[in-house]
C-alpha cells in the first residue's frame, strides 16, 4: 500500500486542531480585550480631562482667595489708620474720614463674603477631583489587568498550553470588572492597590 503525500499533508493532526482551536480562543479574547479597552480609554481620557480642569479650577480658585486675603487685609490696616486719624484730626475733617471708614468697612465685609464663597468653590473643585480620580483609578487598574490578561494569551498561543488560557481569564475578568465600574460608577475600588500604584 502506497501513501500518498498529498492527503496526509492535507489531513490535520489531532494536536494541530486543538493547537489552532485554542489559538483561535485566544485571538477573539484578545480582539475583545483590545476593544473593550479602546471604550475604556476614551471614558478614561475624558475623565483626565475634566481632572485637569477640577485642577486647574481648584488652583485659580484659591489663587483669587488670596488675592481676595490681601484685598481685605489692607482694607483693615486702612481702616486702622483711619481710626487713629480720626482720633487726632479736627472735628471739621472727620465727616469725610467717617465716609471714608464706612467705605472700607463695607469693602471688609465684601471680600470677606467673596473670599468665603471663593474657599467653597475651591472645596467643591477639590472633591470634584478627588471623585473623577476615583474613577480614574479603576480605569487604570483595569487597562493594567487586561495587559497583564493579553500576555498571558501570548504565551497561551505560544505554548499552547490550555491551563494557561483559563489562568488569563483570572486577570481578565478582574480587569472587565474594573472596567466596567469605571465606566458605570460602581463603588468598586481597590484602596490598597490605588495607593500602591501610585
Amino acid at each position: 500500500m502506497e501513501i500518498d503525500p498529498v492527503e496526509a499533508a492535507d489531513a490535520p493532526e489531532p494536536a494541530n486542531r486543538e493547537h489552532a482551536r485554542l489559538n483561535t480562543w485566544v485571538a477573539l479574547t484578545v480582539a475583545l480585550l483590545a476593544t473593550f479597552m479602546g471604550i475604556c480609554k476614551v471614558k478614561d481620557d475624558n475623565i483626565v480631562q475634566a481632572m485637569q480642569q477640577a485642577q486647574a479650577s481648584r488652583i485659580d480658585d484659591w489663587s483669587f482667595y488670596q488675592a481676595r486675603n490681601i484685598r481685605q487685609e489692607v482694607a483693615q490696616a486702612t481702616l486702622a489708620q483711619l481710626a487713629i486719624t480720626r482720633a487726632t484730626a479736627p472735628a471739621g475733617q472727620r465727616s469725610s474720614i467717617d465716609s471714608a471708614i464706612g467705605r472700607y468697612q463695607a469693602l471688609v465685609k465684601d471680600q470677606a463674603t467673596k473670599k468665603d464663597s471663593l474657599r467653597v468653590a475651591a472645596e467643591t473643585d477639590q472633591k470634584s477631583y478627588d471623585s473623577l480620580n476615583y474613577r480614574d483609578d479603576q480605569f487604570d487598574l483595569s487597562d493594567t489587568l487586561i495587559a497583564l490578561a493579553i500576555s498571558l494569551l501570548a504565551l497561551t498561543s505560544l505554548t499552547h498550553k490550555r491551563w494557561l488560557y483559563w489562568i488569563a481569564m483570572v486577570p481578565t475578568a478582574l480587569g472587565v470588572l474594573m472596567g466596567m465600574a469605571g465606566l458605570f460608577g460602581w463603588p468598586i475600588h481597590p484602596d490598597a492597590v490605588a495607593r500602591l500604584l501610585s
